[in-house]
């Protein structure tokens, strides 16, 4: 039986390709999709822009430019709302759902409690997605359809580039509610999320942290966002395979009620260009790349 959205998703994702990779980095924006099929919004008792509160809206277009500094930039098409990418594959909440789950299905994490798991119950400000309980099959359907190839291929893109250069260097780009958390967090334009060190070198953050201050944006690490499931499971600086997450302050380019672009949305993305190629710069040229046995 052929799922009810995949026509809605073709394609699902997308990856844009420098026309050489030049670069050790791979840029990643899994929750900016805005495609919502109409079985998706009829389920739902939210109407679309209360749906839309889960997007990392625009994000990936403020990432853009990176392609033409030599990176490949993936991207989701499909909402957050539907299915997070940055979760464990089974991350289930069975009150949502009709039917027995999968005896390997994690129902008790922190994030399924709070209704945000791989298929999400809640949307970002707490309001329940769903009229009623989901078919089994159709949150096991999302995860075989859109979460399995979608990882597959940031998995093949981040070996190939390691492959390639001798490491690799994974940026996954979030954006944040501007009014989250306690009053510092609210002045934070910028929050890196290392995972306290240990889903990258602390001179990658370091570099990072520099070049953004020195822009003059506010930047934090870890507080409120120490990166998710993408950031720790992608992770290996034992195997130089690195992953920061980068969460960008939504005041800063959007207006958070009505989620349309802002008069200065071209200056951070401007700001973000010159950002991210001067962190490239500094890290392939201080982090020579490996030679690699050839095949």
């Amino acid at each position: 039986m052929r799922p009810t959205f995949e026509e809605d998703f073709e394609p699902p994702f997308i990856v844009i390709e420098p026309s050489q990779q030049t670069t050790a980095f791979v840029f990643n924006v899994p929750h900016a999709g805005a495609v919502y099929p109409e079985s998706f919004l009829a389920s739902s008792r939210l109407d679309p822009l209360a749906l839309r509160r889960s997007e990392d809206a625009f994000v990936d277009e403020l990432f853009l430019n990176v392609v033409e500094m030599g990176a490949p930039l993936m991207t989701a098409r499909f909402p957050r709302a539907f299915l997070d990418l940055n979760r464990e594959p089974y991350e289930l909440d069975s009150r949502m759902f009709d039917g027995r789950l999968p005896p390997y299905a994690n129902t008790r994490s922190m994030r399924v409690a709070g209704g945000l798991g791989t298929i999400p119950r809640v949307v970002a400000d707490g309001q329940e997605i769903y009229r009623s309980r989901l078919p089994i099959e159709e949150a096991l359907r999302r995860i075989d359809w859109l979460y399995k190839p979608y990882h597959r291929t940031l998995r093949h893109l981040i070996g190939r580039t390691a492959q390639t250069f001798g490491h690799a260097i994974l940026i996954d780009g979030h954006s944040m509610p501007s009014s989250f958390g306690g009053r510092d967090e609210a002045k934070a334009d910028i929050v890196l999320g290392d995972r306290y060190g240990t889903s990258c070198t602390g001179a990658l953050t370091d570099i990072v942290e520099a070049v953004f201050r020195e822009l003059g944006y506010t930047v934090m690490r870890n507080k409120p966002y120490a990166g998710g499931f993408i950031t720790e499971h992608y992770g290996e600086p034992a195997l130089d395979r690195h992953a920061l997450q980068i969460e960008i302050n939504r005041a800063l380019y959007m207006d958070e009620r009505t989620l349309r672009r802002r008069a200065d949305f071209e200056i951070l993305a401007n700001d973000l260009a010159e950002a991210f190629g001067a962190i490239i710069q500094a890290i392939d040229e201080d982090w020579s790349p490996r030679s690699v046995a050839a095949e």
